[in-house]
């Protein structure tokens, strides 16, 4: 029993061992002790040994009863079935192996005897080749008799034409002087090929020693090409005039042109050999000598007048010479070149290139106002216009949009800014001789010009306006970016103007100056509007041919900056004169005379009533503003008289009698101004009351309140100019003027929008030092 169940599992574990490793022949299981085959086989011998230790185990494990027994036989029946099944089946796979080994040893040996005899016809072959060498040899020599045959007879074929090439050479000299250029350039052909085809043959022969003999016995066809290109290009050069005249000979040229490209296009296809002289790439010639002929005619002629009405003439010249050639281009020239060539496109391009070129050379000279405004004109809107390159005839095969611009941008600026500066002197200059004019006119003795109203008048804000408008209105014609730059230019000249208006007029006048004419003050006035009548010239639409206001009706910043300045400075004239006259009475205030009630503020009155009445004379903005400082100027200089510390109140009754005279003195003085026509909201005088106010206070204890009040409402008002008030009231103790003074440090008042300053003009004598003497006594 042990032994068919380790040669059950011997086959079980074993069938890969004995396929690989078992001889192809008959295959028997033993349990023999291991003989020198199993030697060899190390594997097998192991695989056994671990066949019978299992089958060992597994049996122990099933027969350790006694009981077990009786199922032995049914186990040795079913192992030895098994055992007969696996044997047969390794006997079958055994049988296949050894049939495909039998096979292959079959095919083996057919494949050795076809090589055998492929062997045996290769040695019969080579015997064969060798006693042919020798007969290779002689064909050797036929061959090389056979290709000098060849060569001989080619030279025999080519014999007449060769002894014939001078006789040619002479004939197509002869039909080209008779501008027969179709027959001359078909015997050039000709004879062109037959030197190529020579040169070519020693080319692939390695025979360029030789080449150089060739060429020299071709030398004559040099002189034909040079002397045929000269025609053509000679007939390209006049082919405008020819394509009216008679187009066969143009057609002529174009149809050779259009063989020797066809030449150049095989024969640099084929890289092998390119003859000398190739390629002669007369089409791009073509296009050059069309292009110098179109330059040099109408670009590069003698050098005319820029300027005056020579650059006009010759503008007028270009204008009808390009539209009346690319017409003849377009209707009669297209049809007598091949549509690839795109005549027309090449002719356009090389008119705007050479035209942009040309102008760049004028405008680099030193050219006047005039010349500059004509060639941007005639650039940006006659040249796209239908006069020019937009002409019914010439669209829309003629696109000048897509040429580019005739010159560039960044020179457009240029010219323009030229342009700018120069009508920018022009205008200088003239402003300048009809201010002059304008002095003089103003500053004669006698009275100045007046309107229907009795305002002084002048003609000069209308002439500079009108002139800078046309400026301005010109300027329009020709771009928005012109049109702005001298917009510009003459805002920032009238700004100028503005201020040289008033720079003639003398300095503040002394009591010894010379006599003033009347109207020298109001010359300011009279030349130049106020503000709102002034008319600055608008930059409107290129449409409009209309001068209006500025833009939104505003003055831009700038000039009215010089407006304010120059209305500043002819009020300060006027207000000086004014001042001088008025000294006298300030000078007298305040004093006990003046409390006594004497007629001071009356003269005043008087001397300002007589200034009104000249006022009279200027248009009412400007006499608003002139009454306005006017009373300014007598309010603060009334206030600066009162701090003179001229006079301090004795008495409580003196204190009474102050202020009673302030109280008179600025009634009278507010309801002369009020009746001058301006209204007391607008007056400074009401000052004059509040500090009447501060000087009437009888309890010293309320000034704090009070002086609170006041720097309320003027906040420009200092501690010097409340402890000079104080101490005109003479009751006012130390205490109560520390208190005044602390209470301002703890409640300072800012400058409200808008506020006319009055006290901060004035200023305050400084004060006494406490160990000082008197004046008097100290000088």
């Amino acid at each position: 029993m042990n032994q068919a169940i380790i040669c059950l599992l011997v086959s079980r574990k074993l069938p890969q061992a004995v396929t690989n490793y078992l001889a192809p022949s008959t295959v028997k299981l033993k349990t023999q002790p291991p003989s020198p085959r199993n030697e060899e086989w190390p594997e097998v011998e192991k695989a056994e040994k671990l066949a019978r230790g299992a089958a060992l185990k597994w049996a122990s494990g099933v027969f350790y009863r006694p009981e077990k027994l009786e199922g032995l036989g049914h186990y040795r029946n079913r192992e030895t079935q098994r055992n007969s099944s696996i044997q047969s089946r390794l006997k079958s796979t055994v049988q296949s192996y050894l049939e495909g080994v039998s096979t292959g040893l079959e095919q083996l040996r057919l494949a050795v005897q076809e090589v055998q005899s492929v062997c045996q016809d290769m040695g019969a072959a080579r015997w064969a080749l060798l006693d042919c060498a020798d007969r290779f040899q002689d064909l050797q020599q036929m061959r090389a008799l056979m290709a000098e045959h060849v060569q001989l007879a080619s030279v025999v074929q080519v014999l007449p034409q060769l002894f014939s090439v001078h006789e040619v050479f002479s004939h197509t000299l002869q039909l080209l002087h008779g501008q027969q250029l179709l027959e001359a350039h078909a015997e050039l052909m000709m004879m062109e090929h037959l030197r190529d085809d020579i040169l070519s043959q020693l080319h692939l022969r390695g025979l360029s020693s030789a080449q150089a003999t060739v060429l020299s016995y071709f030398s004559g066809l040099q002189e034909l090409n040079e002397s045929l290109a000269k025609q053509l290009w000679g007939i390209v050069g006049s082919s405008l005039k020819l394509v009216q005249e008679d187009p066969v000979l143009f057609v002529t040229a174009i149809r050779i042109i259009e063989r020797e490209e066809k030449i150049d296009d095989t024969l640099l296809l084929d890289a092998t050999f390119l003859p000398p002289g190739r390629p002669k790439g007369w089409r791009q010639k073509f296009y050059h000598v069309l292009q110098e002929t179109i330059t040099a005619a109408h670009f590069n002629a003698i050098r005319m007048d820029a300027e005056g009405p020579g650059l006009a003439k010759h503008l007028a010249a270009l204008q009808k010479a390009i539209v009346s050639e690319l017409q003849v281009v377009k209707d009669l020239m297209v049809q007598c070149v091949p549509a690839h060539y795109n005549i027309l496109s090449v002719c356009t391009a090389t008119y705007h290139r050479a035209l942009g070129s040309h102008l760049q050379d004028i405008l680099r000279e030193d050219l006047d106002k005039q010349s500059l405004f004509l060639l941007l004109e005639w650039v940006l809107r006659m040249y796209p216009s239908p006069e020019v390159m937009g002409h019914p005839d010439l669209i829309p095969e003629v696109d000048v949009s897509s040429l580019g611009p005739l010159i560039s941008p960044e020179l457009v600026d240029q010219t323009e800014r030229k342009y700018v500066e120069k009508v920018k002197a022009s205008v200088l200059e003239w402003m300048q001789r009809t201010l002059e004019v304008e002095f003089k006119e103003w500053f004669r003795e006698e009275e100045p010009e007046m309107d229907h109203q009795g305002f002084f008048q002048s003609a000069l804000p209308v002439i500079v306006m009108q002139m800078l408008s046309e400026n301005i209105q010109v300027a329009s014609l020709i771009t928005d970016s012109l049109q702005q730059k001298v917009y510009n230019m003459a805002l920032e000249e009238l700004e100028a103007f503005l201020g040289r208006s008033v720079e003639p007029l003398p300095p503040l006048p002394n009591p010894c100056r010379p006599w003033v004419p009347t109207a020298q003050p109001f010359y300011p006035w009279g030349c130049v509007p106020a503000p709102e009548d002034h008319q600055v010239p608008e930059l409107v639409a290129p449409s409009t041919s209309m001068v209006v206001l500025s833009p939104r009706g505003e003055v831009p910043a700038s000039l009215q900056a010089a407006l304010d300045k120059m209305q500043k400075k002819a009020c300060q004239l006027l207000l000086e004169e004014l001042l001088l006259d008025l000294q006298p009475f300030y000078m007298q205030l305040p004093s006990r005379k003046w409390l006594s009630g004497s007629q001071l503020v009356n003269s005043m009155c008087e001397v300002i009533d007589r200034y009104t009445k000249d006022f009279s004379h200027v248009r009412k903005p400007a006499f608003t503003l002139l009454l306005m400082e006017s009373e300014l100027l007598v309010a603060s200089q009334y206030l600066r008289a009162l701090m003179q510390k001229k006079m301090v109140c004795k008495s409580k009754e003196e204190r009474g009698q102050f202020c009673e005279r302030l109280l008179q003195d600025a009634t009278q003085l507010r309801e002369l101004f009020c009746s001058l026509g301006l209204d007391r909201r607008q007056q400074s005088l009401e000052a004059v009351f509040a500090l009447r106010e501060l000087i009437c206070l009888k309890d010293p204890a309320l000034l704090s309140l009070e002086v609170l009040g006041f720097i309320t409402k003027y906040p420009d008002v200092s501690d010097e100019h409340i402890s000079t008030l104080l101490e005109l009231r003479g009751d006012v103790s130390k205490d109560v003027r520390h208190v005044v003074l602390e209470m301002m440090a703890q409640n300072p008042q800012p400058l409200p929008e808008g506020y006319r300053p009055i006290f901060s003009t004035i200023l305050v004598p400084a004060p006494e030092l406490p160990f000082c003497l008197r004046k008097a006594k100290c000088a």
